[in-house]
């Protein structure tokens, strides 16, 4: 049974899912997950429709809050939970602004426009068809934005500042997708990653997203 009174989570499995899932889990909040999956005929129930009509995952509830969209929730836990020990949302309109900048990029670029056509047309080409032609042309526009982001974030620890934010947990989920389709990525990001998985609310998240796949 769904406890209304906590914060809840659906969706498990996927790279769009987890991100909420990490930053729930790096701000030690409490919350329920319904780990429904996107092609399971879960999110195409009545119960959840009406919830979602965009049956899509991951959907988010914090009292009077509703919200899907995976950057969405993220961006809400941050600037309603966070705090400058653990993620801390922009604190001006310029720094809004640049974190904009870069989450745009790599949810535009990377996410939306590279791995998930490949997804689409591979994974998915029981549903979307088979297109080998687009897999290997996103795939190569990947890894030029791939070295792009390379080269700025051999100048930080982070993306921006110097503590984890939100295109930090974009950009990790991207880079996972494009270990588990075989991209050779550039040093700088491998040594970035590398970095980032060992931070236990990354790991916390990776066995309670995808446990659930």
């Amino acid at each position: 049974m769904v406890d209304e009174s906590r914060m809840q989570i659906w969706g498990a499995g996927t790279t769009r899912t987890f991100r909420p899932i990490w930053v729930a889990e790096e701000l030690g909040l409490d919350y329920e997950l319904l780990p429904i999956g996107p092609r399971t005929g879960e999110t195409q129930t009545l119960e959840y429709t009406t919830l979602n009509p965009k049956q899509k995952v991951p959907y988010f509830k914090d009292g009077h809050v509703r919200l899907s969209e995976s950057i969405a929730i993220s961006r809400y836990l941050i600037e309603r939970y966070g705090s400058w020990a653990t993620l801390s949302a922009p604190d001006c309109i310029e720094a809004r602004a640049k974190e904009d900048e870069w989450v745009c990029y790599l949810y535009g670029e990377l996410d939306e426009t590279s791995l998930y056509v490949m997804r689409r047309h591979g994974d998915l080409k029981s549903i979307y068809g088979e297109a080998p032609a687009a897999v290997s042309s996103a795939k190569t526009y990947a890894e030029k934005h791939f070295a792009v982001v390379d080269q700025h974030i051999q100048k930080s620890e982070f993306v921006l500042g110097d503590r984890l934010g939100l295109a930090d947990i974009v950009l990790m989920s991207c880079l996972d997708w494009a270990k588990a389709y075989g991209f050779e990525l550039p040093d700088g990001l491998m040594s970035y990653k590398s970095r980032l998985s060992e931070r236990p609310a990354y790991r916390r998240a990776i066995s309670i997203n995808y446990k659930q796949s």
